[in-house]
C-alpha cells in the first residue's frame, strides 16, 4: 500500500501515534486509506451541499473495507465573483485547487483519491491533480441545480444577467427583476444550463473518470447520494486492480470528451480546461484538434443559453451515455476504453437509450450538422480564437462590423448599459487576458447585457478574456496572443472593421499590413494591474489562452 510509508514499520511508531490521535484503531490504520478531497463551503450554491455527498462517498468507502481521510479545496462562485475584482482570481484558482490535492495526497500518501467539485474551476482543477499525480481516482461532483420558473419558463441564472439588460432597455420593470431574482435558482448545485462547470461535470463521464450520471443527476435528487456511495465504493475496486487516472485518462479518452463536448455544445471554456488536463497527462491538445472534431460531430443538444432545456432535462432523457450511446452510432465514441465503472465504454452502454430525441436529437436531425464550439485564425487572432457556434445566431455567423474598443471589462460594461453601443458595432474588450487581467476574466455581464438590450444579433463582442458557458450570441474569447503580449488585438482602434466567418472559421482585422506595422511601432505594454500578491504571480508564470492558460515550468 502506498500509505504504508506513513503507518508501517517499528519506525513509523510515532506516525501510529498520530493516527491515534485522530481516534483511529490499529484495525483502521492497517486498511487502505483513501483520501477525500472535498470542496465544500458556505459561499458556492454549488457547493454549500457537498458535507452530505461527502458523508456518503465515505460510507461507501468504509463499505468496502478501505478508510476515508477527508481534506478541504477552495472554490470560487463565478456568479459571485462577476464583473469585479473577484473574477480575476477564478481561472487562476484552478491551479491552486490542483496543487492543494497535489500537497495533501503527497504529504500524506493515500492509497487512492475521490474528488468531489461542482463549479467552473474545481472540477478541472481536481482532473489536472488526478492526471498529475496518477491514483486510482473517481471525480463525484454536486450535480446542477434545478432551473427556477418564472411567467411560466424555464429560467435559470443566464436569465438573471440578460434581465438587468432588459431593464435598462425598458423592456422589464425592475418589480419583474425582483421576481425573477427569487426564483431563478431554487436549489443548491451548478447553476442549470450547459454552463461552464456542468460542462465539465458531463465531460467526467465521458473521459471515464466519473460513474454514469455524475454530470446530470440533479443535486437535490437522492440518485445523488446513492451515486456517490457507489463512487466510494468503486474507488476500492480501482484500488484492488491497481486502475490509475492515467490509465483511465488517454489520448483516445480526451478524442471522447471532445466528441461529446462537440455534441453538447459545452461552454468555450473547456477549450481552455481540457488542454490543461491533457499538458498534465504529458500530452499536447491543440486547438484545431477542436475544429477537427466538430467538423465531424453533429451539434445534438440545445441546452440553455442556447435552448430552452437545462440539464435537468438532459438527465431525464438518458443523460451523457445515452449522448454517447448515440454518437456511437455514427463511429463517432471510442467504445474499447476503460472507465471508472471497471467495464469499458461499450460495456456501460450496451442498455443505454435515449428517452428523449427533443432534447437528444438522433444524428439524422442535429441542431447543427457540426459541433457546438469553433476556434477561429486570422490576422486578429493568428494563435486562435474560441466561440461557442451553437449559440450564435445564423445572422451573425458572418458579420462585418466597425470596432469599438475598451481596454477593460468595467469601460465596456458602462458603455453598453448607457446606450452608447448600436447594432453594427464589435465591442472589443481588451487587456482581460491570462496576463492582463490578470486571470482572463469572463465577460458574462457584458455579454448579457446586450443581450438583454435585443442586441445579440446586431452586435459583437471580442476578447482576450473568456465567457462563461452562461454567454450566448457573437462572443468571441480567448483570442491570442493577448494584448499584453502585443497581439493583434492590442493595435485595434476605433472603428477598425472587424471581419468576422464562422463557417469558414476566421476572425480579421481589415487594417493593412503597413499600418498595423506603424501602431505596433509606437505600441507599449501597459502598466500591470496587479502589483501584489498571488495575482502578480500568477501572471508572471500564465502562459496563453490557446495552450490552456497553464503555468510555466521550470526547464
Amino acid at each position: 500500500m502506498r500509505s504504508s510509508a506513513m503507518k508501517d514499520g517499528v519506525e513509523k511508531a510515532p506516525h501510529r501515534s498520530l493516527w491515534k490521535a485522530l481516534g483511529f484503531l490499529d484495525e483502521e490504520i492497517n486498511r487502505p486509506i483513501i483520501g477525500v478531497a472535498n470542496s465544500f463551503n458556505e459561499i458556492v450554491p454549488g457547493h454549500r451541499h457537498l458535507k452530505e455527498i461527502a458523508q456518503a462517498v465515505k460510507e461507501g468507502i468504509r463499505m468496502a473495507g478501505g478508510i476515508p481521510v477527508e481534506f478541504p479545496t477552495i472554490a470560487v462562485c463565478d456568479g459571485l465573483a462577476m464583473n469585479h475584482k473577484g473574477m480575476k482570481y477564478s481561472l487562476a484558482s484552478r491551479e491552486l485547487i490542483a496543487d492543494s490535492v497535489e500537497i495533501m495526497a503527497e504529504a500524506h500518501p493515500f492509497d487512492a483519491l475521490v474528488l468531489i467539485p461542482s463549479c467552473d474551476k474545481v472540477v478541472p482543477g481536481m482532473l489536472m491533480a488526478a492526471a498529475r499525480l496518477d491514483l486510482p481516482t473517481i471525480i463525484v461532483s454536486g450535480g446542477p441545480m434545478l432551473a427556477g420558473r418564472f411567467q411560466g419558463e424555464a429560467v435559470s441564472l443566464t436569465t438573471v444577467f440578460e434581465a438587468v439588460g432588459r431593464v435598462k432597455a425598458g423592456r422589464m420593470t425592475e418589480e419583474e427583476l425582483t421576481c425573477l431574482e427569487n426564483t431563478a435558482c431554487p436549489t443548491c448545485g451548478s447553476c442549470s444550463g450547459m454552463f461552464t462547470a456542468n460542462s465539465m461535470n458531463c465531460l467526467t463521464e465521458a473521459l471515464g473518470i466519473s460513474l454514469p450520471g455524475n454530470g446530470t443527476i440533479p443535486a437535490v435528487y437522492s440518485e445523488r447520494i446513492r451515486l456517490a456511495k457507489l463512487a466510494g465504493m468503486k474507488i476500492m475496486e480501482l484500488w484492488e486492480k491497481g486502475i490509475t487516472a492515467r490509465q483511465i485518462m488517454t489520448e483516445a479518452a480526451l478524442r471522447n470528451a471532445l466528441t461529446v463536448d462537440m455534441a453538447l455544445g459545452c461552454s468555450t471554456n473547456t477549450a481552455l480546461h481540457l488542454p490543461a488536463i491533457a499538458h498534465e497527462l504529458g500530452l499536447q491538445l491543440d486547438l484545431k484538434l477542436f475544429n477537427e472534431i466538430s467538423q465531424v460531430t453533429p451539434h445534438l443538444c440545445q441546452l440553455s443559453p442556447a435552448g430552452k432545456h437545462h440539464i435537468e432535462d438532459l438527465w431525464k432523457a438518458g443523460g451523457i451515455q445515452a449522448v454517447m450511446r448515440e454518437l456511437s452510432r455514427k463511429g463517432l465514441i471510442n467504445l474499447d476504453l476503460p472507465t471508472v465503472t471497471g467495464k469499458t465504454v461499450r460495456e456501460n452502454l450496451a442498455q443505454v437509450e435515449v428517452v428523449d430525441y427533443e432534447v437528444i436529437r438522433p444524428l439524422e436531425n442535429p441542431y447543427h450538422e457540426d459541433g457546438g464550439i469553433a476556434v477561429l485564425y486570422g490576422s486578429l487572432a493568428p494563435c486562435g480564437a474560441v466561440v461557442k457556434q451553437s449559440a450564435v445566431a445564423p445572422e451573425m455567423l458572418k458579420y462585418t462590423g466597425r470596432a469599438r474598443v475598451f481596454d477593460s471589462e468595467e469601460e465596456a460594461v458602462d458603455a453598453i448599459l448607457a446606450g452608447r453601443i448600436k447594432a453594427g458595432d464589435v465591442v472589443v474588450i481588451r487587456y482581460e487576458g491570462p496576463k492582463g487581467g490578470p486571470g482572463m476574466r469572463e465577460m458574462l455581464t457584458p455579454t448579457s447585457a446586450i443581450a438583454g438590450m435585443g442586441l445579440d444579433k446586431e452586435v459583437a463582442l471580442l476578447t482576450d478574456g473568456r465567457f462563461s458557458g452562461a454567454t450566448r450570441g457573437a462572443s468571441i474569447g480567448h483570442i491570442s496572443p493577448e494584448a499584453m503580449e502585443g497581439g493583434p488585438i492590442a493595435l485595434v482602434k476605433e472603428g477598425d472593421l472587424i471581419e468576422i466567418d464562422i463557417p469558414n472559421k476566421r476572425l480579421d482585422l481589415k487594417v493593412s499590413e503597413e499600418e498595423l506595422a506603424a501602431r505596433r511601432r509606437v505600441w507599449k505594454q501597459p502598466e500591470p494591474k496587479i502589483t501584489h500578491g498571488y495575482l502578480n504571480r500568477y501572471a508572471e508564470l500564465v502562459t496563453s489562452a490557446n495552450t490552456g492558460a497553464i503555468l510555466k515550468e521550470r526547464k
